[in-house]
């Protein structure tokens, strides 16, 4: 809904706004104009009035022409070729005015009158017009802003319940009984991979600690979390998980949401590795996808028979709504089967974090 007419306090602020430009308007058409103050007000405080909700129409053009994404060839043939249109509609509506006003005594020739003050009163529809303009961009880009924040917010209880999320993934059979029960068969057989597989755990469950107060981490850190969630699963499964890592080299610097890889990677071992009797693979490719973004792809092999089990999909949809709520459609999140490839494929926008005081200076030096 237009957000001036949403609200009544915003609408009686916006036409209280018009009434100093009204008696501008009166001023000079009565004392440039020639017309007398009477007939002036007569004619201009309806006219302003009804012109005030013309111009709330500005809001749709505004919102189709936004400022981040057209040109200014755009922006000028759109909001000039509507204050001409509307400015003629101005120009209509004086002319009718005058002509019901004229047929009262007191103001008899004034529609003769108002014919001389037309270029006057063009350019004012055209300049009111583009106030007008102006000020529901102001109220395009407030709203945005408070999108944002409230996007942000909601982005930050998401990565909250997606560290519980990955906390309770730690502690259910599907994982901390399963590293448990493999730590304690290992350790009458391989004590030494016993030991390794407890500390690997713990340095996972270690790692994954107060994530869920920071907004972003650098990927390199986030690559590192999966790589532990990985270590300890590859001492459970052995030769039946086999990783594949292409990764650019650049790409480790940008800023990606905290927890993003291991509810995909915890996907790939739960419901494809694991159903996989001779054992599978996991690939994980990212790097820059030519334009300026991000691209993560993550497949593994996985048994097209084996039916989906309970649970399924949880952890996609979690990423899935955390990318939205923190670019909205600046990310691409897309989930795919091919043969018995299952494919994962992010486009985020590319972030790198500030340069802090001490790589400044050594970018100046």
């Amino acid at each position: 809904m237009h957000p001036i007419l949403s609200q009544f306090r915003r609408l009686a602020l916006y036409l209280l706004a018009w009434a100093p430009l009204a008696g501008l308007l009166v001023y000079l058409l009565a004392v440039p104009g020639g017309l007398s103050r009477s007939w002036s007000l007569a004619l201009v405080v309806p006219l302003c009035l009804i012109y005030a909700f013309v111009c709330l129409s500005a809001w749709y053009s505004c919102r189709g022409t936004p400022l981040e994404t057209s040109s200014l060839f755009r922006l000028a043939l759109t909001h000039l070729s509507a204050a001409v249109l509307m400015s003629l509609l101005w120009l209509a509506m004086a002319r009718a005015l005058a002509a019901v006003l004229s047929s009262f005594d007191s103001f008899q020739g004034i529609d003769q009158h108002i014919g001389r003050q037309y270029p006057l009163l063009f350019g004012s529809g055209v300049l009111l017009y583009l106030l007008a303009v102006a000020l529901h961009y102001v109220l395009l880009s407030s709203e945005a802003s408070r999108e944002a924040e409230q996007r942000e917010m909601q982005a930050r209880v998401l990565a909250r319940e997606s560290e519980l999320r990955a906390l309770k993934a730690q502690v259910n059979p599907h994982f901390l009984f399963n590293s448990l029960h493999s730590i304690s068969a290992l350790t009458s057989i391989d004590a030494a991979r016993a030991r390794e597989m407890c500390i690997l755990l713990a340095d996972f469950l270690r790692a994954t600690l107060g994530l869920g107060e920071k907004s972003s981490i650098p990927l390199s850190e986030e690559l590192s979390l999966a790589r532990s969630f990985l270590a300890v699963e590859k001492v459970r499964f052995g030769a039946r998980l086999n990783l594949e890592e292409r990764v650019e080299p650049e790409a480790l610097e940008f800023l990606v949401p905290p927890l993003l890889l291991q509810p995909l990677v915890e996907n790939a071992v739960s419901h494809g590795i694991s159903n996989l009797t001779e054992g599978g693979w996991i690939r994980l490719s990212i790097g820059g996808d030519g334009r300026g973004d991000l691209t993560i792809v993550l497949e593994n092999s996985f048994d097209r028979e084996m039916p989906s089990r309970r649970g399924t999909g949880m952890g996609l949809k979690n990423v899935r709504r955390r990318l939205d709520m923190r670019y909205g459609d600046r990310a691409n999140f897309d989930v795919r089967t091919e043969g018995d490839c299952f494919r994962v494929t992010m486009n985020l926008p590319a972030e790198k974090a500030a340069a802090g005081p001490a790589e400044k200076d050594d970018a100046e030096r």
